[in-house]
């Protein structure tokens, strides 16, 4: 069996995004369990995500993107490449360059057994080149006859309305869908998405390390440079006052650990750059800093926290299938759904909007949250128990459909 994927893989300048290669590591390990041969990553950085995931026994190949970023022609050269794409794939010649990154792409689907959009958070309008790109693979597979999954997604919340269809083409193209939150779900609902091909489920990254871990005495906190339409300065001034209280109430070390960050360790980059502004905020100095190598480090590290404190999302993923008590801190719509969702998967609901971090919420948060630690990671353990088996029945139902049948 021999799949292409695309989430948003590939390392630049030595940038790292744990989530994003999380949930591609994630679909990759389900389907190789189940009979992957290879897979062909659509990748930022062909040569790095072919490094980083092949090994002796298997192998990853990958190929660059389409690319509809955004250029002076506005969305009607995005439309325009769109439709000169699908035609080529249909067999028109002269419509694309030689040397355009869409043959390498049409090639890898023309000679593959299904195709797959791994991992989530893109089909939105806050990135409609992201839009473009999955609907020019999914419209080349269905080109070339080839089954078509999307998994782990979250749609929206922001959709316009010439977005919405596009996205419901997409959709429309695809033989199974799963989405992550149930605000998500309604929009799959309200797209047309056959309710027989839809399925709400956890992150595709929430059991990528599932191995059980001692706890240990840290809080975890992830910080992103994002903060929405809040004072900027304000917000680190509030963490930092939020964190001094974690270390005062629950006598926990805090490990800043970055999931955008450099693996230069000379460059201090990404949420790395938050980090040491928090720290530098703080009285408490029982602080430590890290920028993992690779998504399963990240998810070893937030697996074994006693608290997570986190405005990114996926170690809020990682954390809660094990039990841990997690508070996110959501700075728009889009990171509301996000965490909101990550959390009530696993029963959770310590949510500190910026704005209630800000009114000074957050002491009181902690103190619900640090108090019911015990409870939440009963609860958490045994509603990882369903969540497992749902998403080892996903990936079943996905082997079925992308496995060639002759």
């Amino acid at each position: 069996m021999r799949v292409v994927a695309i989430g948003d893989v590939g390392v630049i300048d030595k940038m790292i995004h744990i989530g994003d290669e999380a949930m591609f590591e994630g679909f990759v390990d389900a389907m190789r369990a189940r009979g992957l041969e290879c897979v062909v990553a659509v990748s930022a950085n062909p040569a790095e995500t072919s490094e980083r995931y092949s090994t002796e026994d298997f192998s990853v190949e990958a190929v660059p993107g389409i690319g509809f970023a955004p250029t002076a022609g506005g969305r009607a050269a995005q439309e325009d490449r769109l439709d000169r794409v699908r035609r080529t794939a249909a067999g028109e010649t002269g419509l694309l360059p030689d040397d355009d990154s869409a043959h390498a792409v049409i090639d890898a689907l023309k000679g593959s057994d299904g195709v797959a959009v791994t991992g989530g958070g893109n089909l939105a309008s806050t990135w409609p080149s992201h839009i473009f790109e999955r609907l020019a693979i999914a419209e080349i597979a269905d080109t070339f006859g080839i089954p078509f999954v999307v998994s782990g997604q979250t749609l929206g919340p922001q959709l316009t309305d010439d977005d919405s269809a596009l996205v419901a083409r997409l959709l429309g193209l695809a033989r199974l869908v799963s989405v992550r939150e149930s605000a998500s779900l309604a929009v799959a609902e309200r797209l047309g998405v056959l309710p027989d091909r839809l399925q709400l489920g956890a992150d595709d990254a929430s059991f990528l390390l599932d191995d059980a871990l001692a706890t240990l005495p840290y809080c975890v906190v992830t910080l992103a440079n994002h903060v929405g339409d809040a004072d900027r300065d304000a917000v680190i001034a509030s963490l930092a006052d939020l964190l001094d209280e974690v270390v005062e109430t629950t006598d926990l070390d805090i490990v800043f650990l970055a999931h955008f960050g450099s693996l230069d360790d000379s460059r201090v980059r990404g949420d790395s750059v938050v980090h040491e502004r928090v720290m530098a905020r703080m009285e408490s100095k029982r602080v430590m800093a890290a920028v993992p190598a690779d998504a399963p480090a990240a998810a070893r590290i937030a697996r074994s926290a006693s608290l997570v404190v986190t405005s990114r999302y996926h170690p809020a993923v990682f954390a809660v299938p094990a039990g841990v008590a997690t508070i996110g801190i959501p700075v728009d719509d889009y990171t509301t759904v996000k965490l909101t969702g990550a959390l009530k998967n696993f029963g959770q609901d310590g949510i500190l909007p910026v704005s209630g971090l800000l009114a000074g919420d957050g002491p009181a948060l902690l103190a619900r949250v640090w108090g019911e630690r015990d409870a939440t990671a009963t609860a958490g353990r045994t509603i990882a128990d369903s969540q497992r088996a749902a998403t080892a029945a996903w990936w079943d139902r996905v082997a079925q459909v992308l496995r060639p049948t002759s």
